[in-house]
């Protein structure tokens, strides 16, 4: 079994008398993508700042592995077009970074030149990478990714998740994804786990689109969208023309209204 790095515990958070987060119970393993996802304002910002110790909950604990080491990649990056900044030298910023090992890092993610090109001008997929690319510098065992596709095209979001779950699958890492894009992200998730200020519902990305707290949420995938994911399920056999004939409810995913 895959060691756990970190579990939220009945975490809760109010403030000024609003609920932000109600007793939420989740935890992420070594070579676990767990992707976090939910509607504006459902509390998933919240939750990462409370695992990277930037906000206090009101209420539960956060267990941390004593050899729990977090690798950042925040949502947007800002910064002033007139700041003449590399690549390198930005990466060089990364409190106690092995400057040996910002090329190779970069050549890992594809990038190894744009090492000395400006952060302004690089394109979206450009900068995710480099961003993705800082948080694994000071060799993380959990990946903590916001939104790691925001602002970049279809095939470069393929592209992205399939880096992502090769990094998973070298290091041994686990990684908590942040998103809203609620299909692509489905075919490289482990586990889903469904927030609106408490757990909706999690488990499987199968299971979860097909629950009810999910499609109230979101709606029925593959109704109104051109990609969906899809998974064939063995709880039930098929008769000579294809019918279905019998069929079991599968309990392994954990739902809650």
């Amino acid at each position: 079994m895959n060691k756990q790095l970190v579990a939220f515990e009945q975490i809760g958070i109010s403030f000024n008398g609003r609920t932000l987060l109600d007793g939420i119970d989740m935890s992420i393993s070594e070579g676990e993508i767990v992707t976090l996802i939910g509607p504006n304002g459902s509390g998933k910002s919240t939750l990462i700042r409370i695992l990277l110790g930037l906000q206090a909950a009101t209420s539960g604990e956060v267990v941390r592995h004593k050899t729990l080491r977090i690798g950042y990649m925040p949502q947007k990056l800002h910064i002033d077009p007139t700041l003449p900044l590399t690549v390198k030298h930005f990466l060089a910023l990364v409190r106690g970074v092995d400057k040996h090992q910002i090329l190779p890092t970069l050549e890992t993610l594809g990038i190894a030149h744009l090492i000395h090109s400006q952060v302004h001008v690089l394109s979206g997929g450009e900068t995710q990478r480099v961003l993705l690319a800082r948080a694994l510098l000071n060799k993380p065992n959990l990946l903590v990714l916001d939104e790691p596709v925001q602002g970049v095209d279809v095939n470069g979001q393929v592209e992205l998740y399939n880096l992502i779950e090769g990094i998973r699958d070298e290091l041994g890492c686990g990684v908590l994804m942040v998103s809203h894009d609620l299909h692509l992200v489905m075919a490289k998730t482990d586990t889903v786990v469904c927030i609106n200020q408490h757990v909706c519902c999690s488990g499987s990305p199968q299971h979860v689109t097909g629950h009810p707290a999910y499609q109230a949420l979101f709606g029925v995938p593959g109704a109104d969208e051109s990609i969906a994911i899809y998974a064939h399920q063995h709880d039930h056999v098929h008769g000579e023309h294809g019918s279905i004939l019998s069929g079991d409810d599968d309990t392994h995913a954990n739902c809650n209204h």
